[in-house]
């Protein structure tokens, strides 16, 4: 039992060294995202009064009705000038378009649309935002959720400011998270992380990099590339539809581009711990698409995250009990490994907008991160339905 127990701790120790060296390189990564990874203020530079195309603005929404209010009124705040917002009910239930029409308070800019059926081989939220593209005069496209709020009059002027002076055809903004009580804040932070190690902003925005991401929450685009993409049609069935036209915009040639928001926009994505899971189970299975990126992910959890923490408990208390070097050894490479991974998160919450107090519970992040990834795991399964916004899909096919 020795010889096993002993190469054990010394596998253990040797793992942990390198987990240390990896976390202690990612304050060089963090450093370089300060200085380079480009972050939109309302304060940037914006298009001249002269010469800002028309913008149509886009929400789709089914049953949004706790969100469709404050949403609207923010994109009707606007100061660009020259735009029209069209909201795109999607089946509700719950009176979403009525609210909508209150939130314009007969702003001559806003037009609400119904959707009543969706047809089959769609999405719903795809099959809504196709039916309000077709009947906007925009020639740029401003794409948002129901439940993200545009924080400043100035948002779409200084997005469209840096896609006219960058000669961007597909920009994304990327949301601040609003994050209210404790589970938000433990997970929510470590999830966005899962998603960075994926779709490096820095390898998004290089034309030379495969790499390609957006997220839905402000997808700016060209209305003619948009249409040299084929629209919503080309991607009609596909639950991440941000990332498969990103995708598309890239594999074309066009000039896709990913910036962080301060102080632009934000969305509160999930209220409850249960809701937290099933959403991000969701998103790992539209995002990632395999089942070995999943395993990927899982295990960079597993051992980045959680072993750090298992490798030091355990070798204090078998240093404690046999006294044995290669458990001190252990548990000095574990305590080493969890402490630089604190200091990176603490870096890495402070950049994301994230509560850095809780730089402390990212290991418990990590758990309630795995098991969104092992919920990923399940709808794998043949014949498995994912339920999104009360419409089931079997694999990319609509159920219900």
């Amino acid at each position: 039992m020795t010889f096993p127990m002993t190469c054990l701790g010394t596998i253990l120790a040797i793992l942990c060294g390198g987990v240390c060296l990896v976390w202690l390189g990612r304050h060089r990564e963090i450093s370089r995202a300060r200085r380079h990874n480009p972050r939109l203020t309302p304060w940037d530079a914006r298009p001249p009064a002269g010469g800002r195309p028309f913008v149509s603005l886009l929400v789709a929404g089914k049953d949004e009705a706790q969100n469709i209010g404050a949403c609207v009124r923010s994109l009707l705040a606007q100061d660009y000038g020259d735009f029209e917002v069209f909201v795109i009910d999607d089946r509700s239930s719950d009176g979403t378009a009525e609210l909508a029409r209150q939130a314009g308070d007969d702003d001559d800019r806003l037009r609400v649309l119904e959707v009543h059926q969706l047809p089959a081989g769609w999405a719903g939220k795809n099959n809504a935002m196709a039916h309000g593209i077709a009947q906007a005069a925009g020639d740029w496209l401003c794409m948002t959720d129901a439940d993200c709020r545009f924080l400043s009059p100035a948002a779409l002027s200084v997005a469209m400011g840096y896609a006219l002076a960058e000669k961007v055809d597909f920009l994304s903004v990327l949301p601040n998270l609003e994050m209210q009580g404790f589970w938000e804040n433990v997970i929510q932070p470590v999830c966005s992380g899962i998603m960075v190690f994926w779709f490096n902003p820095a390898k998004v925005n290089d034309p030379r990099k495969r790499q390609a991401y957006a997220n839905g929450a402000f997808m700016l685009i060209k209305r003619s590339m948009y249409q040299r993409i084929g629209g919503h049609e080309a991607v009609k069935d596909k639950l991440m539809e941000d990332l498969a036209m990103a995708q598309r915009v890239k594999a074309d040639g066009g000039v896709l581009r990913v910036v962080q928001s301060d102080g632009l926009v934000s969305v509160r994505m999930y209220t409850s711990l249960a809701r937290i899971l099933n959403g991000w189970s969701r998103i790992f299975f539209a995002t990632f698409g395999t089942k070995r990126r999943l395993a990927v992910s899982l295990g960079v959890l597993l051992i980045m995250g959680l072993l750090p923490y298992a490798t030091a408990a355990a070798g204090w208390a078998l240093w404690a009990t046999a006294g044995k070097t290669v458990w001190l050894a252990a548990a000095l490479a574990g305590s080493a490994a969890a402490a630089a991974q604190v200091s990176v998160i603490y870096r890495f919450y402070r950049l994301a907008g994230a509560c850095a107090g809780l730089c402390w519970t990212y290991s418990l992040g990590c758990v309630m991160a795995v098991l969104a990834i092992l919920k990923s795991f399940s709808k794998h399964r043949r014949g498995t339905a994912v339920h999104w916004r009360g419409t089931a899909y079997v694999g990319s096919k609509q159920a219900t």
